[in-house]
């Protein structure tokens, strides 16, 4: 069982005005550490919070769909804000590793 997950921002295509690459957001049990996190995006939180409960308790990426074969150690999720033609903003892709 992962008790604390690390959520990095991979990537982003077009323009997010809340997190650069490279961005973390800590979840410990049923909490978002504030002090090991750097930004936190509300488009971002839906996705998020979607799949961290089942990811804190039973660590299946594969089998969730969230990554591809041969990579158990990360799952990946992306916010919902489409971008580029239909809003300024763009979508950050996350990558989310479990921390025993």
């Amino acid at each position: 069982m992962m008790d604390v997950l690390e959520i990095r921002v991979h990537e982003i295509r077009g323009k997010c005005p809340v997190h650069r690459e490279g961005d973390r957001i800590t979840v410990d049990d049923h909490e978002i550490d504030l002090e090991r996190t750097d930004a936190l995006c509300t488009h971002a939180l839906s996705t998020i919070l979607h799949y961290t409960t089942i990811l804190e308790r039973n660590w299946c990426p594969v089998e969730l769909g969230l990554t591809v074969d041969g990579d158990e150690e990360h799952a990946y999720m992306q916010c919902v804000d489409p971008g580029e033609p239909y809003t300024d903003g763009g979508t950050v892709i996350f990558q989310v590793r479990g921390l025993r």
